[in-house]
């Protein structure tokens, strides 16, 4: 058994390399900036929100949800502070790239977000199905 035990130990590293190399990091991120009183935050949650993260857009730019009383989150650098919400900022690298101010339902949501994406560089492609 101690025999199993080594060889156990000697493989963690190479299979936790492996792990970190399926998920990289992502280059973007989309900040939801919400209150909690917010009816339709709670709409796009009900609608979008509990399927996001295992969407291409959610992999390529995963969310990040933030009070908006709270202002940018740190390192964020924005073009204005969101007056309503919800109000969606792409950030790349701690930078806006652009907004959604508000949500006009989940038929207009996705492909508000997919030209926004549109806008960032290729490095930051979506990570493969189940990466």
């Amino acid at each position: 058994m101690p025999a199993i035990a080594s060889l156990r130990r000697a493989a963690l590293p190479a299979v936790l390399g492996l792990i970190s190399l399926a998920a990289p990091v992502a280059a973007a991120d989309l900040i939801m900036f919400e209150d909690p009183g917010c009816a339709w935050c709670v709409r796009w949650h009900a609608e979008v929100g509990d399927a996001y993260h295992l969407t291409a857009e959610g992999r390529r730019a995963p969310l990040m949800r933030h009070d908006i009383s709270d202002g940018a989150p740190e390192g964020v650098t924005l073009r204005m502070r969101p007056s309503f919400t919800p109000t969606f900022v792409l950030v790349e690298q701690g930078a806006e790239v652009g907004r959604i101010e508000g949500y006009p339902g989940e038929d207009f949501f996705w492909p508000m977000l997919n030209a926004l994406l549109d806008r960032l560089p290729d490095t930051a492609a979506a990570r493969p199905a189940g990466g």
